[in-house]
């Protein structure tokens, strides 16, 4: 019996036309809202996603067929994981996918930090030439913390291993530490760095993790690097420290007021003061989520995405013809 598959964001057309081959039924539904999913969601054996939509208790009890969810992403904090897991939903994303995409995104924002690129160039066009003002720093000679060395995290390590840097990591799991990165506790972490980049997954712990107690516990100002997820920052007490200069710059790919939709973030919403401070401050480079955003990175997730889907299908003799 072929299998149907329910795809809920457009993606890289390879996804499709590869799974077709294999002999599944993809149904396209790029615009129905999560009740009108709920009312077809038990027609499927799987759903493939990226941010679209919250795929929540309510819809997961109605998929009485449901064997996996394939999110075209690192995270999958958009999914009831508990229920998922309960239910034996397998769960499949592809986070080494963007991983080299997020690891050049995170250099390439702290690069402009640093040396004022982003300034100075806007500065120049308003006929302005400030040198003194605009006098950069290095990166070789600092010491870089990276929190949570996962996929990103050591391909970050990985890219900067060119700069004559010193690179510190922490992670939850033991003995992640590699050429790249030495492991450290974080009060090493705390103690040390000049720069810190974070790479964790949205969850319960990691949520609102970098706060007012966390920033405090440095010794010296640092630079900060988030390319992960908006939730784990609060936006109040990181900008607090950018004004009393304990974060000597921020590089925001995410930000906490993102939805999980975030295509549509400047409407339908009363945007909070603090945001306003992001956008205008001199200290601060703000990118639109795009750090795993590349055409690159698109075809290597469709890929895996693939990949994934038909060694699921072979593992399980609910999916053998």
């Amino acid at each position: 019996m072929i299998k149907r598959i329910l795809i809920l964001d457009k993606d890289h057309p390879y996804i499709i036309y590869k799974l077709r081959k294999e002999g599944f039924i993809c149904d396209e539904n790029y615009s129905d809202s999560i009740e009108k999913i709920i009312k077809i969601i038990s027609l499927y054996d799987g759903i493939i996603l990226r941010s679209r939509l919250k795929l929540n208790k309510n819809l997961l009890k109605e998929a009485k067929k449901l064997r996996f969810i394939a999110r075209i992403g690192s995270g999958v904090e958009n999914i009831d994981k508990d229920y998922a897991y309960k239910n034996k939903i397998t769960l499949i994303s592809t986070p080494e996918g963007n991983r080299d995409s997020v690891a050049e995104h995170a250099i390439a924002m702290l690069l402009s930090i640093m040396n004022h690129l982003f300034i100075s160039n806007q500065e120049i066009r308003k006929g302005k030439w400030n040198r003194e003002s605009n006098r950069g720093r290095e990166i070789k000679g600092k010491i870089i913390g990276i929190i949570g060395y996962g996929n990103t995290g050591k391909a970050f390590a990985k890219k900067l291993s060119g700069f004559e840097a010193t690179i510190l990591c922490y992670d939850i799991l033991p003995k992640v530490g590699d050429i790249y990165a030495q492991q450290v506790d974080m009060k090493t972490i705390f103690m040390k760095s000049d720069i810190i980049s974070l790479h964790v997954p949205y969850t319960r712990k990691t949520k609102g993790m970098i706060n007012e107690h966390f920033i405090k516990n440095f010794s010296k100002p640092f630079y900060f690097i988030n390319t992960s997820r908006g939730g784990c920052v609060l936006t109040d007490h990181l900008v607090k420290a950018l004004k009393n200069g304990k974060i000597c710059g921020a590089c925001l790919d995410v930000i906490e007021y993102e939805k999980y939709s975030f295509e549509n973030f400047f409407y339908h919403r009363k945007l909070p003061k603090n945001f306003f401070y992001l956008i205008h401050s001199k200290k601060v480079i703000l990118t639109p989520h795009i750090a795993g955003w590349t055409k690159e990175s698109k075809y290597k997730m469709a890929q895996i995405i693939v990949k994934k889907i038909l060694s699921f299908k072979e593992k399980n003799s609910i999916f053998r013809y």
